[in-house]
């Protein structure tokens, strides 16, 4: 029987994902053979979490795509569930590890393929193939919290050094990357993002964002909000606002798993006096491409994606730099078939005409 919204789907306003941290982030990573490298991501989706996502709201043979894929959760996830997946990446970096990934999970076990295409997804209609656009039944994604993240830290007592150290923490060097902008203009720029995933969904596909909100110098940046009030203007319907569980659960009580700097940062702010708790939870904001009479969502059934090869990764040949200047040509690497292509050039490995 087909499932317009996946088989175990029901309409709610809000509710709460009560497993989708039964384990620890790096557990669940390692029980999915992710490539070594990929913990240097900053802010990687938890795999529960996307796994939750693309069994409720797709079908197997469905096509998923994640137009800010990082290391490629998204896709390993809709690999392993019998979806097929699409992701697109901004970072050369990211991009090659998502494509890895994606090979990895049909190596063990996965029955679809993923492929990665490095580019800007304000270019989405550009990059992703025409047969595609009109197919896609789920975009899943989270956009970008800052020009850096918490990261991975060791103590003097564990590192010999004097003070934190911190590694992992950066998006990228790229100042043309969004993480580097402003709130406005990162909104202004997840905007259009939407916008383009309404150019590729199918009539009445979801979109799902993972957000939460952060702090900065004290003040609490409302992301979420921000984010549904961007859907709406991408001209999305918004159906669903879930909370996801980042702690565990056991015998009733939460499980918490906070990064050193989340401590850190709640105890300085209850010793001066200000009563900070620990976020344990992402907002999940659902939203559905309107068809029908106001924007009604109904989903139509559509045949399945032509398999490709598992891992393989696309290039791009549209405009990298938010504002569409081109950029610097950039090499081939030999591995995982990665090629990054400057706009409208000609590709210096040889593999992209």
């Amino acid at each position: 029987m087909h499932h317009p919204h996946g088989p175990n789907y029901q309409p709610k306003p809000l509710s709460v994902w009560w497993d989708t941290a039964p384990t620890s982030a790096p557990a669940q990573r390692k029980a999915r053979h992710y490539v070594t490298g990929s913990n240097a991501h900053p802010a990687k989706m938890l795999p529960a979490l996307a796994a939750h996502a693309i069994t409720t709201y797709t079908n197997p043979s469905d096509l998923v795509l994640d137009p800010m894929c990082g290391i490629g959760t998204t896709l390993v996830e809709a690999q392993h569930l019998g979806r097929q997946a699409i992701g697109i990446e901004y970072e050369p970096r990211w991009a090659h590890l998502a494509a890895l990934n994606a090979a990895s999970a049909q190596r063990h076990g996965a029955t679809a393929s993923g492929e990665v295409i490095c580019g800007d997804a304000q270019q989405m209609r550009r990059l992703l193939p025409a047969e595609h656009h009109g197919r896609v039944a789920m975009v899943l994604t989270s956009p970008p919290y800052g020009p850096s993240a918490h990261g991975r830290v060791r103590a003097s007592r564990e590192s010999g050094k004097p003070g934190v150290t911190k590694w992992n923490y950066s998006y990228s060097e790229d100042p043309s990357n969004l993480a580097h902008s402003s709130t406005d203009q990162l909104l202004a720029a997840f905007t259009r993002i939407l916008r383009e995933c309404c150019g590729v969904l199918r009539p009445g596909g979801t979109v799902v964002v993972i957000v939460r909100p952060w702090r900065e110098h004290g003040e609490l940046i409302d992301l979420p909000a921000a984010v549904l009030h961007a859907g709406k203007r991408a001209g999305l319907a918004p159906i669903e606002h879930n909370i996801a569980l980042l702690a565990g659960l056991r015998d009733g009580q939460l499980v918490l798993r906070p990064s050193f700097f989340q401590m850190k940062n709640t105890r300085d702010a209850r010793r001066r006096g200000i009563p900070l708790h620990l976020i344990a939870h992402e907002d999940v904001l659902v939203f559905c491409k309107p068809h029908g009479l106001r924007g009604t969502c109904q989903r139509t059934p559509r045949p399945a994606l032509r398999p490709r090869h598992a891992g393989e990764v696309s290039r791009s040949r549209a405009d990298c730099s938010p504002d569409g200047a081109g950029r610097a040509p950039r090499q081939c690497p030999d591995t995982a078939r990665v090629c990054h292509c400057p706009a409208r050039g000609a590709c210096p490995g040889g593999r992209c005409g």
